[in-house]
């Protein structure tokens, strides 16, 4: 039913044999039809000394002609070589630049389709660096906008240090957090977190939990991909956010080790080491990170419970509950990893990455005061509950990577392909016992959670240049997760402790998808096509040991991708992108456990949701080469929300639900500025408007809310190692299916100091100054209204100070695997 279900939705009514020969046959056509989009040109040329030798490990730049600003950077071959490639179209210069010698400006040129050789530069002697030697160094500006996505580069930035890894997201462009830890992209939720180009298979509170323990001083960059090519997962019906960490790139042995201390309420402490040795052949790296944070959390819920009198609503009672949670992080991540060169055109690499959880075991301690009132406003009954919970969730993940290139020159089919294997391990336990009175113990219940998750993974990517302006890339995956989860809930009453049987359960979940996708990419003079397709196989199954809510899904679909870009002189370039993305839930939101929150509030999965698909359109327009505007459309069926509704008359659960429909559209506006040498903004805007529709709790849903974010980051260059950067942002009201969320916003602020020949960076930073980002926001349904109140402590000053030590030549070999080249060539 599923299947036939699925099918239809997509606009597919045929036996799944006959879309797979549908699928060949769209294969067959891209083929040997379609154009495609972001072929990239290639500018090189050659770097010489006075005397005519090459000059090795220079920093070669890419510049926009309009204002100089960096767009890439590489860096030189044995005999002094080097290579740009960026998507054909603009004006521009290059720069170079070494130690010693003083730095050269090209005229500024096109870059057509079929690429640019320029001539060989000629570096000259400096003077200045006779005597003593300097560095010159050089910052890639905190945000980018590429042809297909937004890159943060988080490696500098002074507001990452001592923060989280969500922390930073949160100041990203378009990037929002709910009050449930859902992760959304201008507005839109449902998106594929990539880790090192890695499928993260948490969503939800787990996946921002994850974020939280992951430190801001361990990225290097985050992709912001609103419309993926059919290269990436189908998954994620809002894009894409991928998290690259930082790799050393330095000969010989080095390292960078980093200590930072925050303070809010509580503290906040973190530290961590890399180290790093690479010779020609062969790279060893590893690293470890310890955090130890402690931080609180304030949940205030009021309700309005309702009956149905002649047709009206009419109150029978409300209820009061203040919740305050403080909690302590303790972990320890550590990674070890190793390249290998088996010839010039062949490497192969292996990394093993670990989440420890040392004692003290993280866990938290949480009051709740309830409150229950009648109709008049009296006390009906009240309590306090006394809670607490300790975690221990270590896991580890290993992958091994081969890259072999076919031939020699320019353009040359390359071959990539993927292991990876991880385990994720849980023990959750959690107890909460009531105080109906003080003094008067009432009674207790406690969960014991055990669950196992293991991800397996492979794939395999092709590329070629069929000629200069056409290239063709194929690729196949399979992946399969399974998880087993364990719960046992008892009860304890006047000393006597009974297994509840209601709420314990076991839950095993089997997911397997197959996929492969075909994608052709072609220049003609100012144009670029993109044509891809993906098609995929997905075969899951839920057992409850306990219950007999079981399923069995299988089903095949087919995601389409296309866009062009036309370039219409320097000034002027337009794109147009579209695509067809499917979410699909995560064994998280099947699992029908319950977990408490507070005596009158629990949270559960939900076994019957369905994936949500969507179609998505983009266009955007950008001036100078700088300034974007884009209007998004899409459109979704069976959308996933979250929600909280009333389960009995003085309890409520939340839960994810599919509604019917949800229509998206929004304008986004992005607008770089540059003061000097001293100032770089990046400001950027997104108004939207979301439609929902669907039914729940006997109430229906037909509305929507426009919303508008801004967000402004600007970065000072002080001179004499001093630097400063200011971040501000602003949320309007906005709903997500039955909630309507209220306005907030965040200013924070960071100085840095550079030391020790630049060796050492001294920074201090101050996050949500103002504290305005508490969450507020309202459900209403029928017979039913909730209003919510949640705090974190956001405002925090954190001092940290980081030392990079080690030989500081640099290599321009990059350790990569599938995945990371497989980002690299989407750009």
């Amino acid at each position: 039913m599923l299947h036939s279900y699925i099918l239809k939705s997509a606009g597919f009514h045929c036996r799944r044999t006959s879309i797979r020969s549908a699928t060949f046959l769209l294969a067959a056509f891209l083929l040997t039809a379609f154009t495609t989009f972001a072929q990239t040109a290639a500018v090189t040329g050659t770097l010489r000394n006075g005397a005519g030798g090459g000059i090795e490990f220079a920093t070669i730049t890419l510049h926009r002609a309009t204002d100089s600003s960096v767009v890439k950077t590489e860096f030189s071959d044995a005999q002094g070589g080097f290579r740009l490639e960026h998507p054909a179209g603009g004006r521009y210069r290059v720069s170079a630049s070494q130690v010693g010698y003083v730095r050269f400006w090209s005229e500024a040129f096109e870059l057509p389709a079929a690429g640019l050789k320029l001539p060989a530069f000629t570096l000259q002697t400096s003077a200045a660096t006779a005597l003593k030697e300097v560095t010159v160094v050089g910052q890639k500006p905190l945000f980018e906008r590429l042809a297909d996505r937004t890159v943060v580069n988080v490696e500098g930035s002074t507001l990452a240090s001592g923060n989280t890894s969500l922390d930073v997201l949160t100041r990203s462009p378009g990037v929002t957090v709910d009050g449930s830890d859902n992760l959304a992209l201008r507005g839109r939720t449902g998106l594929l977190v990539l880790i090192d180009g890695k499928r993260q298979p948490m969503t939800g509170t787990e996946l921002a939990d994850y974020l939280r323990a992951l430190p801001a001083d361990q990225l290097k960059s985050i992709e912001l991909i609103t419309n993926p090519p059919a290269k990436y997962d189908a998954q994620g019906n809002a894009g894409i956010i991928a998290i690259n960490l930082k790799k050393d790139q330095r000969m010989g042995t080095n390292g960078t080790t980093n200590l930072s201390y925050g303070r809010s309420v509580y503290g906040k402490l973190s530290t961590s080491m890399s180290l790093n040795h690479r010779q020609e052949k062969v790279n060893v790296f590893s690293s470890a990170t310890y955090g130890n944070r402690k931080g609180f959390n304030i949940r205030n819920t009021y309700r309005y419970f309702y009956e149905t009198q002649d047709g009206r609503p009419v109150l029978t009672g409300t209820s009061d509950q203040r919740n305050r949670m403080v909690s302590k992080d303790h972990f320890l991540i550590w990674k070890v990893g190793t390249d290998y060169n088996l010839s010039k055109n062949t490497v192969v690499g292996g990394v093993l990455t670990g989440f420890s959880v040392p004692r003290p075991l993280p866990n938290g301690a949480g009051v709740n005061t309830s409150v229950f009132y009648d109709a008049n406003g009296q006390v009906d009954d009240a309590y306090t509950a006394l809670s607490f919970g300790q975690g221990n969730n270590p896991n580890i993940t290993g992958n091994l990577n081969f890259k072999h290139t076919f031939g020699e020159g320019t353009g040359r089919p390359e071959l990539t392909a993927d292991v990876d294997y991880a385990r994720y391990s849980t023990h959750r336990t959690q107890s909460q016992t009531i105080f109906p009175e003080p003094n008067l113990m009432g009674p207790t219940l406690a969960s014991d959670q055990r669950s196992e998750l293991t991800i397996q993974a492979m794939k395999a990517d092709f590329t070629r240049n069929i000629d200069p302006k056409t290239r063709f890339e194929a690729g196949a995956k399979a992946s399969r997760v399974f998880a087993d989860n364990d719960i046992r809930f008892e009860n304890t009453r006047e000393g006597v402790t009974t297994l509840d049987r209601n709420l314990s359960n076991r839950f095993r979940y089997d997911e397997v998808i197959t996929a492969a996708y075909v994608n052709l990419n072609k220049t003609i003079d100012k144009l670029n096509v993109q044509a891809g397709l993906r098609g995929e196989q997905t075969h899951a199954t839920g057992q409850q040991v306990v219950t007999s809510e079981n399923f069995q899904r299988d089903y095949y679909q087919l995601f389409p991708s296309a866009a062009l870009k036309y370039t219409l002189s320097d000034q002027h370039e337009t794109s147009l992108s579209l695509s067809r993305r499917i979410n699909r839930p995560s064994y998280r939101q099947l699992n029908p456990f319950r977990f408490i929150i507070d005596p009158a509030t629990s949270g559960k999965g939900n076994p019957n949701l369905l994936p949500q698909t969507s179609y998505n359109m983009e266009v955007n327009y950008t001036f100078r080469q700088k300034y974007t505007g884009g209007i998004s459309y899409s459109v979704t069926q069976d959308p996933i929300t979250d929600v909280a509704f009333p389960e009995t008359e003085t309890t409520t659960v939340s839960t994810d639900v599919n509604l019917d429909r949800q229509q998206y559209v929004a304008l986004t506006l992005t607008a770089p500025v540059t003061v000097g040498k001293w100032l770089s903004m990046y400001n950027n805007a997104v108004l939207y408007y979301i439609h929902f529709e669907g039914n729940l709790a006997g109430t229906s849903l037909r509305a929507g809310q426009p919303t508008l974010n801004l967000s402004s980051n600007s970065t000072f260059t002080l001179g004499k190692g001093w630097g400063a950067e200011l971040n501000g942002w602003y949320y309007s009201r906005q709903r997500v299916g039955f909630f309507d969320f209220r306005d907030m916003g965040q200013l924070s602020v960071g100085i840095k100091k550079e030391v020790w020949d630049r060796k050492g960076t001294l920074k201090l930073a101050v996050t949500d100054i103002l504290y305005t980002t508490p969450l507020n926001a309202v459900s209403i349904y029928n017979n039913y209204q909730q209003d919510l109140y949640l705090r974190r402590d956001s405002r925090v000053a954190t001092l940290s100070f980081a030392w990079r030590f080690g030989n500081d030549k640099l290599t321009n070999k990059t350790r990569t695997t599938g995945a990371e080249e497989e980002r690299r060539r989407a750009q």
